[in-house]
């Protein structure tokens, strides 16, 4: 009897050790932690949790008021749900937490995902500030960088244009998390920039080289104008852009443009669109001999000046160089003075060469000086005018 009383009391001094030593175990909750826990008890006003401590949680009225209606709808007794600890002790000695804090951790999680496999969101507009957009999303609040925003001009002095946008929706990029710091940062640009490219790839299935469709100009650069064709950019290279010497695209066209373009080249791989103006243009050289002969008096514009003299493009494009000795009375030493880009000239067809494609001008026609006559005695010209061209004699027999 005593043998077995001994062992009874043994096998209670063992509980109670191994009942001490995992009470001595268990870290208590810490303000900031986010701990599993199970609903106990769901009440209108408030949620009882268990976390595996001596004190239950408690979700307050207020935490249950933020939370929308799906999640609140989904809750269940007997559930499992992260919880974010609040105060380990308020007013009424209660462990306080919240679900809507602890279910941000989902969230942030799913912030992270989406950032990493580029994927769109949408969020809702609550406000802005100097630098950019605060939006919402899930349970998360998040930013839209000034530089990131697209579908306003971005003004703080002007506060009815960002009014408009409080309460819309916008589709965004995550281009940063830091769950730590609480900062999520969202780019509108990113994610148009990616609408972009998929509008374009369906825009290149429909599309064929050798179409005829009007288009947008929606910038120019040094290297050539970029034109909007059916909500996807396209580039039409500078040397597209006319049969003459373009020097830059704006000399042609000009931004919000409408005009019709040749589809060059298609890459589906790079949804790329090579785009062409000039060949939507008669080709002058086709007919040049035919409509132009040397001596004919003719008008152009200046398209460049360079150190040997300026290149001239006619009405129709066909283009040529004024050299520098045949520019004025043949005397002058740089061309710069004597003309600039852009000028319109009177001068005559000095040379053509139609199937090599060169013209060339002057301004001298007639009143060269033949090398023997320095005494000033005019000599005719190296290269006969045609009769129309020529002055008639003064006086008579």
């Amino acid at each position: 009897m005593k043998n077995d009383e001994i062992e009874h009391n043994q096998e209670m001094n063992e509980d109670f050790a191994s009942m001490l030593e995992s009470s001595l175990s268990f870290s208590s909750p810490k303000r900031g932690e986010i701990r599993q826990a199970t609903i106990l008890h769901i009440a209108e006003r408030e949620i009882i949790v268990d976390l595996g401590t001596k004190q239950d949680g408690v979700v307050k009225y207020e935490d249950i008021q933020r939370m929308d209606d799906a999640l609140r709808q989904s809750l269940k007794e007997g559930q499992s749900i992260p919880v974010f600890v609040l105060a380990t002790s308020d007013t009424d000695n209660s462990l306080v937490v919240s679900i809507n804090m602890g279910m941000q951790r989902y969230d942030w999680e799913e912030a992270a995902r989406l950032k990493e496999a580029e994927v769109p969101v949408w969020v809702r507009v609550k406000g802005f500030n100097r630098g950019g957009i605060l939006v919402s999303w899930n349970r998360l609040e998040g930013f839209i960088p000034s530089s990131h925003l697209m579908s306003a001009t971005f003004n703080p002095e002007r506060r009815e244009v960002l009014n408009e946008l409080i309460g819309k929706s916008l589709e965004v990029k995550v281009i940063e998390v830091d769950q730590d710091r609480r900062r999520l940062i969202f780019s509108e640009r990113e994610a148009q920039k990616e609408s972009r490219q998929r509008q374009k790839a369906r825009l290149l299935e429909s599309l064929q080289e050798g179409d005829r469709v009007e288009g947008l100009v929606t910038g120019l650069r040094d290297f050539g104008a970029f034109v909007n064709i059916g909500g996807a950019d396209g580039l039409i290279h500078v040397s597209e852009l006319a049969w003459h010497r373009v020097d830059h695209p704006r000399d042609v066209l000009r931004v919000g443009d409408k005009i019709q373009v040749y589809i060059l080249s298609l890459d589906r791989e790079t949804n790329r669109i090579a785009l062409s103006r000039k060949r939507l243009l008669s080709d002058p050289w086709e007919n040049a001999a035919e409509k132009y002969h040397e001596g004919q008096l003719v008008e152009g514009m200046v398209t460049n000046v360079v150190d040997f003299g300026a290149f001239v493009a006619l009405d129709d494009g066909l283009e040529g160089l004024l050299h520098l000795s045949e520019m004025g009375d043949g005397s002058l030493k740089e061309p710069y003075s004597y003309v600039q880009k852009g000028d319109r000239l009177s001068l005559r067809i000095s040379h053509l060469e139609a199937d090599k494609r060169r013209v060339g001008f002057t301004q001298r026609w007639g009143t060269e000086v033949s090398e023997g006559d320095k005494g000033g005695t005019s000599s005719a010209a190296s290269t006969s005018s045609p009769a129309e061209d020529t002055p008639p004699a003064e006086g008579g027999a």
